[in-house]
């Protein structure tokens, strides 16, 4: 489940890291980038509320298979470079990258002890951030080697590879599947009600669209950002592959603290107000900071904004029925491509309008500043 995701991730991602190199070839304006992206996550929306009932009768690592074929699928698409080839491709990569969570989520809560199930799903989770390291450190070397069409078709060549490579698995880890379940439209109707209805998981419904929605917003601009203040785009990458590699030591420390010494709650409060802090000062930086600064930010930032998952979903798993946890982690995360659809957008046209870059930040900051606020209000209540 970890490899699964680790391919996902870079797949997703590497449009936003190769961005300078896309825009400058096809000569479109930057905030487009979010268009590109918020597609992406309104495909992922109605994915993950309506993935429950194929992961039940397919088995969550034969969804795990189809989610790493369609992502390859829409990454090649982008290489083609037409207006509808990039659209194809920003639903079926936000689609099918959609499904791989709520299937790892599935299968993991299945086999793992409650007790641990952050610390479980954090070490998971640093799938994403490795992903994204590897597409920062890779992508605009490879673009910068031969061209960014190459790039997004060597990214597609590995997620089929490791699809076929998934496929003796199905036989151990399938059992649980009920070839009977059917589609229904109202099974998404079923998952939001379920979500809505139970407060622990409305609460972290809201949670992840505030963190979701940021983090959506970082990856697709921060290494532009950091080409408009100086950086060439090999060196925006690597800070940006430096700072999330921080990650993936950063969601294990959550997860493990989250499991054994700091409630979920007041783990999920100070990641909040440590991701709105962090944001609101990369907004701030400029030509004339030092390197190791802007790159002391974007780790917080990293360690924040990038670091949430594992204490998340493994919530959600806890509070879900067991025969709907990978429906219901759908659900909850669709709250969450709500964020992501919305706050790139929001960005985009801040960007038109005003011009800054920075204000954005600190505009698509606020979301998680309330939720921490009102996370740290709540602490003394009731748990999740």
């Amino acid at each position: 489940m970890f490899q699964q995701q680790t391919f996902i991730a870079l797949g997703r991602a590497l449009p936003a890291v190769i961005a300078p190199a896309i825009i400058a070839d096809l000569r479109i304006d930057p905030a487009w980038i979010g268009i590109y992206f918020a597609l992406t996550a309104a495909a992922s929306l109605v994915a993950q509320l309506g993935c429950g009932s194929f992961i039940v009768r397919h088995g969550a690592m034969r969804m795990s298979q189809l989610s790493l074929v369609m992502v390859a699928a829409g990454t090649a698409l982008a290489a083609l470079g037409t207006p509808l080839a990039l659209v194809l491709s920003a639903i079926i990569c936000g689609g099918g990258g959609a499904v791989s969570t709520p299937a790892s989520s599935h299968l993991l809560s299945r086999v793992s002890s409650p007790q641990y199930l952050p610390l479980v799903f954090s070490i998971k989770q640093t799938a994403v951030p490795a992903g994204l390291l590897l597409a920062g450190a890779l992508g605009p070397l490879l673009t910068e080697w031969k061209d960014w069409r190459f790039t997004m078709l060597l990214s597609a060549a590995a997620c089929i590879v490791f699809a076929l490579m998934l496929q003796p698995l199905c036989k151990i880890f399938d059992t649980d599947r009920v070839p009977t379940r059917t589609f229904r439209l109202s099974d998404f109707k079923s998952t939001l009600t379920a979500v809505l209805a139970t407060p622990n998981l409305r609460a972290l419904s809201f949670a992840c669209l505030a963190f979701n929605g940021l983090q959506a917003t970082i990856t697709a601009y921060f290494v532009v950002y950091l080409t408009t203040i100086g950086y060439t785009p090999v060196a925006a990458g690597f800070v940006f592959s430096v700072a999330v590699a921080v990650a993936v030591p950063g969601r294990v420390l959550w997860g493990w603290l989250g499991s054994t010494h700091i409630s979920p709650r007041r783990m999920m409060a100070g990641l909040a107000l440590g991701m709105a802090g962090s944001v609101a000062l990369l907004a701030l930086c400029d030509a004339g900071w030092p390197t190791l600064l802007v790159g002391l930010i974007a780790c917080v930032l990293s360690a924040t904004a990038l670091s949430w998952h594992g204490i998340l979903l493994a919530e959600t798993a806890r509070a879900a029925p067991e025969d709907m946890r990978g429906g219901v982690t759908g659900g909850v995360l669709s709250f969450g491509q709500v964020g992501a659809l919305a706050l790139p957008l929001m960005y985009s046209g801040l960007l038109d309008v005003t011009g800054s870059y920075g204000i954005g930040f600190i505009i698509c900051g606020v979301p998680a500043l309330l939720v921490g606020m009102q996370l740290l209000r709540q602490s003394k209540s009731a748990k999740f």
